[in-house]
Order: C-alpha cells, then sequence, then structure tokens
C-alpha cells in the first residue's frame, strides 16, 4: 500500500460520508476528478512542489480553476487540504472516495479486452453476464488488442476470465511442454 493510499483513505472516507450524507455523491466525484487532473499538471506540480510554495495561495489556484465546480464545502476541502501539505493526496483520494461510491452504489467496473471492436449487442451480452455474476451494476470499460486473435479477457477486480485464443493456445503451449 503506497504513502498516497494511507495517506488519502481517511480523507475519502470522511468526503464519502460527508456526500453520502447530502446527498452529493456525484457532485463530489466530479470535483475530485477535477482538482486532481489540476494537481496532476506538470505546471501545478512544480509549484507544489517548491520550497517557496504558500499553502494559501495553492489552494486559491486549484479553488480558481475549479471555479463553480467546487462549492463553499469542497473549497473548504482543498484549503485544508493545502494547510495540511497533502494537495498532493487529491489524486488518490478521488480514486479512493471512487471505489467507497461504487461500493456503496453497488457498482463493478468490468474491463473487456478483445481482439476486435465490439458490437452494442456484444457489449450488452457482457454487461448482463457479469452483471449476473458479480452481483453488481456493472461499468463497462472496452479495449481491443488484436494480439488476442480471437475472443476476449474480461476482468473486474479479482475476477479474470480469459476466452481469447491467444489464452487457450498458451494453455495448450503449457499442457504440451509439461
Amino acid at each position: 500500500m503506497s504513502e498516497f493510499t494511507i495517506v488519502a483513505r481517511p480523507y475519502a472516507k470522511a468526503v464519502f460520508e460527508i456526500a453520502r450524507d447530502n446527498g452529493s455523491l456525484a457532485e463530489w466525484a466530479e470535483m475530485l476528478a477535477f482538482a486532481s487532473t489540476v494537481v496532476e499538471d506538470p505546471g501545478f506540480h512544480s509549484l507544489l512542489h517548491s520550497p517557496d510554495a504558500d499553502p494559501a495561495g495553492l489552494a486559491g489556484i486549484v479553488i480558481d480553476i475549479c471555479g463553480e465546480r467546487a462549492d463553499d464545502l469542497q473549497q473548504n476541502f482543498i484549503r485544508l487540504l493545502a494547510q495540511n501539505d497533502r494537495l498532493y493526496c487529491l489524486p488518490a483520494i478521488g480514486e479512493e472516495y471512487a471505489r467507497l461510491r461504487d461500493a456503496y452504489e453497488n457498482v463493478a467496473d468490468v474491463e473487456i479486452t478483445s481482439a476486435t471492436p465490439l458490437s452494442d449487442e456484444q457489449k450488452q451480452h457482457f454487461a448482463t453476464a457479469m452483471r449476473k455474476r458479480l452481483g453488481k451494476d456493472v461499468r463497462l470499460n472496452c479495449d481491443v488488442d488484436a494480439s488476442l486473435i480471437g475472443g476476449a479477457i474480461v476482468r473486474s477486480g479479482d475476477v479474470v476470465i480469459d476466452g481469447s485464443v491467444r489464452g487457450r493456445l498458451d494453455q495448450l503451449a503449457g499442457t504440451v511442454t509439461h
């Protein structure tokens, strides 16, 4: 577990609880994602790690760039992070927040890597099958990798289903060599 994750977890949990109680889960997710891109910008990154960096000034920059995406409570959160020299953790806080939100909303990310682009009908088939298998709503992320030759690899958390031709050929090669 990285230092960022260890530092980010309590902030993300606190923000999640506030957002859940206020019915503002989506708004917090949007602000955290946007503010994370600001913090990850190379120009801001160099300011953030400057020995002369002023926490209030850094918070002000992030808040100004976020504009109306950050309400008063969210702006106070950004200021708190800056005062505690934790602005660098915003991306990790956003990731941990997303994980908590997905668990709360019973949603799982499903990554499908296929040899060719999937049709809408195929995507729907995968979504239905994975929804049934995981017992959760699913959010599909599809990629294409021609080296699979045919078929697809499906991943969600610790679940990996390799239905690719390349995977089957690798299995056969392993069986033949043993």
